[in-house]
């Protein structure tokens, strides 16, 4: 698992923070300096963090735990979603949708709706309609797409949620804190930290500073990913070799009952 080096941390801006009258006192301890009435964030904590947070992320992939990706800031969506799409985690790029922890049943029950609805359109299922009907349902369809594609396949209350801006995602972080959902958060000068398990302290807005350090976490999923579905087939496997031995020590019609 690699940790980005301070050479590339820097030459994606990582470093660079919010403005001084912007900052949160909460993150002082990870401030190194000012210059030009912006604050510099101290990369050698950002990295001593992400050795820290990194195999906690792994971790969570390798026991099978879904990690729920939040970013609404228009330069960091399609970077997100694509990092969710390749280590296969959901994800919320558009509108963090209220009540997502607190209220997933009702949630969940949107989700099975879409769901069912995209189905009957791949089927043609939809042609039983009338033509207004069809377009109303059509236009439903393209709406939910844009809020309910990331987490169609979510079930349940996700264990965790990375927030690659936890200062703009403020919504999902407090409901986070309030379902005990694990929140690993990206937090630049002006965040306050309190409500992150797992502090990661960077640059939010610029993108490659995003790309660095969301890539970065996708691929500690990855990894983790890789352990939980070596683990899967090795349980399977097991299970089918004490079948295996179970059925040559007691073969099927070996002990009959006698009349």
């Amino acid at each position: 698992m690699k940790t980005p080096s301070i050479i590339e941390m820097l030459q994606a801006g990582v470093h660079f923070g919010h403005q001084k009258f912007r900052w949160h006192p909460k993150m002082a301890e990870y401030i190194f300096t000012e210059r030009h009435g912006v604050h510099i964030i101290d990369l050698q904590k950002t990295q001593v963090q992400l050795e820290k947070v990194l195999p906690e992320v792994k971790q969570m992939a390798a026991d099978g735990k879904q990690i729920l990706f939040v970013s609404t800031k228009p330069q960091a969506r399609e970077v997100v979603k694509k990092a969710a799409q390749e280590c296969g985690m959901p994800y919320l790029t558009d509108r963090w949708l209220g009540g997502m922890l607190t209220n997933f049943p009702e949630i969940k029950k949107l989700i099975k709706k879409y769901n069912s609805l995209k189905e009957q359109q791949a089927n043609g299922e939809l042609e039983k309609y009338t033509k207004k009907e069809r377009v109303t349902i059509g236009k439903d369809i393209e709406k939910m797409d844009t809020y309910l594609a990331g987490i169609c396949n979510v079930t349940k209350i996700p264990e965790a949620i990375f927030v690659p801006a936890v200062q703009r995602e403020k919504t999902a972080v407090v409901e986070a804190g309030r379902t005990g959902v694990t929140v690993v958060g990206i937090c630049d000068t002006n965040a306050n930290q309190t409500r992150v398990n797992h502090v990661i302290p960077a640059n939010d807005d610029a993108v490659r500073a995003i790309e660095l350090m969301v890539n970065t976490v996708r691929d500690a999923i990855i990894e983790g990913k890789k352990e939980w579905e070596n683990k899967k087939t090795l349980d399977k496997k097991e299970v089918k070799d004490v079948k295996t031995e179970v059925k040559s020590v007691n073969p099927v019609g070996k002990f009959k009952r006698e009349a």
